[in-house]
């Protein structure tokens, strides 16, 4: 029997060492989502706990308040994260990317009738703020930025009958230098499609092109 008894204190023991190692794993962790080794100190701690329970109930017949089930290391290794190196699982908060993404998409459209096109701009203007007469939607390129500017700015408030979509390309480049709104408002005519160009340096990453809708598609 005393052996019976040194067994179980040594349960507790576990237990006691289980539930402090758990406690550090948390406060190393400092309430980062998935983090490895507090599963991992979860795991040996409610193992601890549920053979502590099994055995003061093999001896005594009784039981904890707690009711657990012992996790097998099959099932803790599947609940564990997927990212295994260590550049993955540790992000620097002090070593961001040095390079900007940036996300420039072209789509065509054909203008079936430019004068359906302004009505429809016009149509879809909100009053204006300050009370006053608003500049005239009289060309084809006021009318789609109305368009754009009269939602969320997104492609899709261009999905209007009034312009027949064709096909598009959308180029995600690594870039240096980021668009500053101040020195784009200073661009002249002569450089003004110089936001769309890849200066020397930027890499394409990655590129794909949308195709129209056909006859079949609708």
């Amino acid at each position: 029997m005393t052996d019976t008894y040194a067994e179980l204190d040594a349960a507790l023991e576990r237990v006691v060492a289980a539930a402090r190692v758990h406690l550090d794993a948390v406060r190393g962790a400092a309430s980062a989502p998935d983090d490895e080794a507090v599963w991992r100190a979860y795991v040996a701690l409610n193992n601890s706990c549920h053979e502590y329970d099994e055995q003061l109930n093999d001896v005594f017949g009784e039981v904890t308040p707690w009711d657990l089930e012992e996790i097998s290391p099959e099932e803790a290794a599947g609940r564990l994260s997927t990212v295994t190196s260590d550049e993955a699982l540790v992000i620097e908060a002090d070593d961001p990317h040095p390079h900007v993404v940036s996300v420039r998409q072209r789509r065509d459209y054909r203008v079936p009738s430019v004068a359906a096109l302004l009505r429809v701009a016009r149509e879809g203007r909100p009053a204006s703020a300050a009370g006053g007469p608003a500049e005239p939607i009289s060309t084809v390129g006021a009318a789609i930025i109305e368009l754009l500017e009269s939602g969320d700015g997104s492609m899709g408030m261009l999905d209007v009958p009034e312009l027949e979509p064709l096909d598009g390309v959308v180029v995600i480049a690594e870039i240096d230098t980021p668009l500053r709104a101040d020195v784009l408002a200073t661009v002249d005519e002569a450089s003004s499609d110089q936001p769309f160009r890849l200066a020397a340096g930027e890499t394409v990453l990655a590129r794909f092109h949308e195709a129209a809708p056909s006859d079949e598609d609708e």
